[in-house]
């Protein structure tokens, strides 16, 4: 029996776990894959207050170091469901099942996909979610960006530093992104910028060739690319835990800044939630909220 079970081992979760240990509770981190989350993947990180320049990976290394020192203890399986007992709740994984006080979900998203046909099959043979991952395999390179909010943004401007041409394609005609990062884009000599316009196709034999693009007038093109990078936003990783919290129609779940769900004794932390803006800053916020929420719930039961 854990006071505490958090699933997901990302900023928010992390930064809960460590929380709840200050306060003495017995805390377990569920995650699926490795901790850090979606940050693992920024390259610097700039508006996070005390560091004006960190990587993702080493912010994430930090945390997790700390809440293990601090006596949170991790284990690696995928959480497909809880079971509510009122007092008591039932974490189930893919090997096993835990029981604990309290439950914080802090699963985060995943990547969203555009749905066309060889995309899935074309991951890694020129297709890819992930700029700071693979854009050193595009060197000299032409590649494409799709997306207009911060990631896509910033996945531009990081590979404009590897890659001969980068292509920036958006559906729209102004980005959703931080004008300043925007300006540092039309600074870039080698950034083409692609306005209402789709993916439709992507071209391959063996492997990515070239993409089509559609503009909102009907008008048809092909660019020639080696590589194509998706950043159109991620999917709440929340469909197993519908049961007991209420989601809103693109799937996150419903909680305000306390982070209470509909379930007492069970909150929700950082990316997968209802909110406003979903920065590093906000999403270590929702840990150390839930944490105390949770840790306020324990202190009722009898």
């Amino acid at each position: 029996m854990y006071d505490i079970i958090i699933i997901g081992a990302g900023p928010a979760g992390m930064t809960a776990a460590i929380y709840a240990r200050r306060a003495a509770k017995s805390v377990l981190v569920l995650e699926a894959t490795g901790y850090g989350g979606q940050i693992i993947n920024t390259p610097d990180i700039e508006n996070y207050p005390v560091e004006a320049h960190i990587s993702g990976f080493d912010f994430a290394t930090k945390v997790y170091e700390q809440a293990q020192a601090l006596g949170a203890e991790f284990v690696f399986e995928k959480a497909v469901g809880i079971e509510d007992s009122g007092a008591e709740k039932t974490v189930i994984t893919t090997k096993n099942r835990y029981t604990g006080r309290a439950v914080i979900l802090a699963t985060g998203s995943e990547n969203r996909k555009l749905g066309l046909e060889n995309e899935d099959a074309l991951v890694g043979r020129g297709v890819s979610y992930c700029a700071t991952c693979d854009g050193a395999f595009y060197r000299k390179k032409t590649v494409a960006v799709v997306g207009g909010g911060n990631t896509a943004l910033e996945d531009a401007l990081y590979l404009s530093d590897l890659a001969e041409t980068v292509y920036l394609i958006h559906r729209r005609d102004q980005f959703r992104g931080e004008e300043s990062t925007v300006a540092r884009l039309k600074e870039r000599e080698n950034i083409r910028f692609v306005y209402n316009s789709t993916v439709t196709k992507l071209n391959a034999e063996k492997k990515l060739q070239s993409i089509e693009v559609t503009n909102q007038d009907g008008t048809v093109s092909t660019i020639e690319v080696n590589g194509l990078f998706i950043a159109v936003g991620r999917i709440p990783e929340n469909q197993n835990f519908a049961s007991v919290m209420d989601l809103d129609e693109a799937g996150y779940a419903v909680a305000a800044e306390n982070c209470r769900t509909k379930t007492p004794g069970i909150y929700v932390a950082g990316d997968n939630r209802v909110k406003d803006v979903r920065q590093l800053v906000t999403a270590t916020a929702d840990g150390a909220v839930a944490a105390t929420e949770a840790i306020r719930y324990i202190g009722t039961l009898k």
